[in-house]
C-alpha cells in the first residue's frame, strides 16, 4: 500500500497483524454478504482466543462456523445461534462464551463504536435477561437500558465494488451489518468482487467512504445459499 491506495495483493497481507486474543467484527447476515475469504484466512492462520462480533456464526463448515472447528473462538457477541449445530453444542456445553444481543442493538453498538460514542440508552431488552447488570434510566415515563458500544482490533467486511482508495459499494441486502462493521475496526479489511480506478464510482452511490478502510482485496466468492427452497 502507498498513499491513498488501499489495495493488497494477498490474504496473508490483508490479515497481517491479527493475533491471539483480539476482537474481530465481521459483517454479514447469515451467509449473505459475509467476508468468506477473510474468514478462511483467519482459519488458515490458526489464531485463537478470538472474540468475534457478528450477527451469527455462519453454518457448520462455512463462514464463521469454520472457526469453531479448531476452537479458535473464545467468545461470540451475536444475536442468533440457530443455524449452526456446533455453535449450539459448544454454547450448551459451556465451552464457548456467548453474549446474546438483540439485532438492532448489535448494529447500533457497532455504529456507535465507529462514531466514537461510548454508550447509548435503548428500550430494547428492558425487563429481560438482556438488561441484567445494566444501568436503567427513565426517559419520559419509559425505561431504557445502557448499552456500551463495540470496537474491534480488526473489522472484516464484504463489499461488491470499490475503487483503489477504498470507497465501497455494497449490493442490495449484502449491506446488512457491513457498513457499521467497517467503521468500528482499528484495522478494517474489505474484500470485494471488483476494484476500479478512482473516479469510476458515482460518489452518490458510495456506502463506506475510503477513510474507514485500511486494506482492500479482490476475491472470488461461493455465495452459498443458506436455505434453498424450491417447488416440487
Amino acid at each position: 500500500m502507498s498513499g491513498f491506495n488501499k489495495v493488497v495483493n494477498s490474504y496473508d497481507e490483508a490479515m497481517a497483524g491479527l493475533e491471539d486474543g483480539m476482537t474481530v467484527i465481521a459483517g454479514g447476515f447469515g451467509l449473505c454478504g459475509i467476508p468468506e475469504n477473510l474468514i478462511a484466512q483467519v482459519k488458515k492462520m490458526g489464531t485463537k482466543d478470538l472474540t468475534i462480533v457478528s450477527n451469527n456464526c455462519g453454518v457448520d463448515g462455512f463462514g464463521l462456523g469454520v472457526l469453531l472447528e479448531d476452537r479458535q473462538v473464545k467468545k461470540m457477541v451475536s444475536s442468533y445461534v440457530g443455524e449452526n449445530a456446533l455453535f449450539m453444542q459448544q454454547l450448551l456445553a459451556g465451552e464457548l462464551e456467548v453474549e446474546l444481543t438483540p439485532q438492532g442493538t448489535l448494529a447500533e453498538k457497532m455504529r456507535a463504536g465507529g462514531a466514537g460514542i461510548p454508550a447509548f440508552y435503548t428500550a430494547t431488552g428492558y425487563g429481560t435477561p438482556v438488561a441484567e447488570g445494566k444501568d436503567v434510566r427513565d426517559f419520559k415515563g419509559r425505561n431504557y437500558i445502557l448499552e456500551e458500544s463495540i470496537t474491534g482490533d480488526f473489522a472484516i467486511v464484504k463489499g461488491w465494488k470499490a475503487d483503489k482508495f477504498g470507497n465501497v459499494i455494497y449490493r442490495h441486502t449484502a449491506q446488512n451489518f457491513n457498513p457499521m462493521a467497517a467503521t468500528a475496526g482499528k484495522i478494517t479489511v474489505v474484500e470485494v468482487e471488483e476494484i476500479v480506478e478512482p473516479g469510476e464510482l458515482d460518489p452518490a452511490h458510495i456506502h463506506t467512504p475510503g477513510i474507514y478502510v485500511d486494506r482492500l482485496i479482490v476475491g472470488t466468492f461461493e455465495k452459498r445459499i443458506e436455505q434453498r427452497t424450491v417447488r416440487t
